[in-house]
């Protein structure tokens, strides 16, 4: 008997499987929606755009695509994915369909656009109640990381346009809710700009700031309860001033340029004012130091700004750039925050750096490339791409534990959403059974069992 060949055995397929269901990991999404009362809510904002004797309502039309986003796709046409498993997202929209309320809500400008950011933010206000200790404000505050974000254009697209980095496309401005070492973030806010547009634009970065703090909570939109934090982006008189003018003064960790009035101060810092640099665990960082500086520099500023520098040895072989002084890496920062040693606060700036992982995950969930050609449709598209991230972080945090928290959308979709199922009708119910050897199965179940113990929304 002749031997099969190659790495792989050899399988006979057939196309005529029944109560299959593909990607039925996703019903973690299906469920969230549900629990969180996402689904209610966009229904009833987008309520005005729904036409007389209309088949499909345009709450669920949007969050299907959305849905599809998490999964995944990255243009309109890839709900047709939801569309071939209607026993696990119900009547999904003809692609025509889909494609009209797109331009039906871009036609409507601003008024769409807030009708689905006020759904969002009341959704997330129930969201952190459920998450309990999990929400991303149980030690008091909340931070808000400002970034910006290259988006590629393909194709000669409305406003887009050559970037500071020599591509061509959009440069959207975002913001994200840091979730902290025990999990991921969720997008507040994404300003859709030209590629062009400038990356230290006060006006943006007040725009974003503001479209981010309507998100939160109303404790939350006012107050030191509020951090801001941005990369040197952000150090703008304008932007800094705006800041401690708001209401009693938000918390503000800004990054700043390194000016020559700045690296000339850095030289008259006596070698005792230098404090050790610390890691997340509270233990020194060796090879670099911290320093506050004082007087005349910050003059102009707003009151009770401090500005802190923070002074490195650079890797071996790293290039060290015209700002640097004396051999060492030099970067600085302003924040309003008194009375906390500013090695404290230097680590808190720099885990600002987890907005990096935020905007890699938003790439690889629709934001890589805006699908659409004008403008409007593309700020639409943006509000889908928040809400697919969005469904990708209350997930986690509401029925995930342990490092599957930490697990960002690449990983989520590999290893959960994608698990295969059979979906079995007994009586009148029906129960769909995962794959007993896929090795993910019991996070699946476990983490819908933690959203079924979750009230319905009223």
């Amino acid at each position: 008997m002749k031997q099969p060949t190659g790495s792989y055995p050899h399988v006979r397929v057939e196309d005529d499987g029944r109560a299959v269901v593909s990607q039925a990991g996703s019903v973690l999404l299906v469920e969230t929606v549900r629990k969180t009362g996402l689904d209610q809510a966009i229904s009833q904002a987008l309520a005005p755009w729904r036409k007389p004797r209309a088949v499909h309502d345009p709450g669920k039309v949007l969050l299907d695509v959305a849905l599809a986003v998490a999964l995944g796709g990255d243009c309109l046409a890839d709900v047709a994915m939801l569309r071939c498993e209607p026993a696990v997202f119900g009547p999904v929209a003809s692609d025509p369909t889909v494609s009209r309320l797109i331009d039906a809500l871009a036609a409507s400008g601003e008024k769409a656009l807030q009708a689905i950011r006020s759904a969002r933010s009341e959704v997330r206000q129930r969201v952190w109640s459920l998450a309990g200790k999990s929400a991303p404000d149980t030690d008091g505050q909340v931070t808000v990381d400002l970034d910006g974000v290259l988006g590629i254009a393909h194709s000669d697209k409305q406003d887009a346009a050559a970037t500071w980095k020599k591509t061509y496309g959009h440069h959207p401005l975002t913001a994200f809710v840091d979730h902290g070492l025990a999990g991921t973030g969720e997008p507040v806010a994404a300003l859709l700009r030209p590629g062009n547009a400038g990356s230290n634009t006060a006006a943006d970065h007040i725009t974003t700031a503001r479209l981010a703090l309507t998100q939160l909570p109303k404790k939350y939109r006012s107050g030191r309860q509020t951090l801001i934090r941005t990369d040197s982006a952000g150090g703008t008189h304008d932007f800094v001033a705006w800041l401690a003018k708001r209401g009693r003064w938000l918390s503000y960790s800004v990054g700043m340029v390194i000016t020559e009035t700045i690296h000339s101060h850095v030289h008259k810092i006596p070698p005792t004012a230098w404090t050790p640099a610390i890691e997340t665990d509270g233990e020194v960082r060796d090879g670099a130091w911290v320093a506050e500086l004082t007087g005349d520099l910050l003059t102009g500023w707003p009151k009770g700004m401090r500005l802190i520098i923070r002074k490195e040895r650079p890797h071996p072989g790293a290039q060290l750039r015209i700002t640097d002084a004396d051999g060492m890496r030099i970067t600085c920062f302003a924040t309003n925050t008194p009375d906390r040693p500013i090695a404290e606060l230097e680590l808190r700036h720099r885990l600002r750096a987890r907005a990096e992982d935020r905007i890699r995950a938003a790439r690889a969930t629709g934001l890589r490339n805006l699908p659409l050609h004008h403008t409007a449709q593309n700020k639409v598209w943006l509000e889908i791409v928040q809400i697919a991230l969005d469904l990708l972080a209350w997930m986690p945090m509401l029925a995930l534990t342990g490092h599957a928290r930490l697990f960002e959308p690449r990983r989520l979709r590999f290893r959960l959403f994608s698990a295969a199922g059979q979906l079995v009708t007994t009586g009148r119910r029906r129960i769909l059974r995962l794959a007993r050897h896929w090795p993910w199965t019991s996070e699946i179940t476990g983490a819908l069992e933690r959203l079924a113990l979750l009230p319905n929304p009223g």
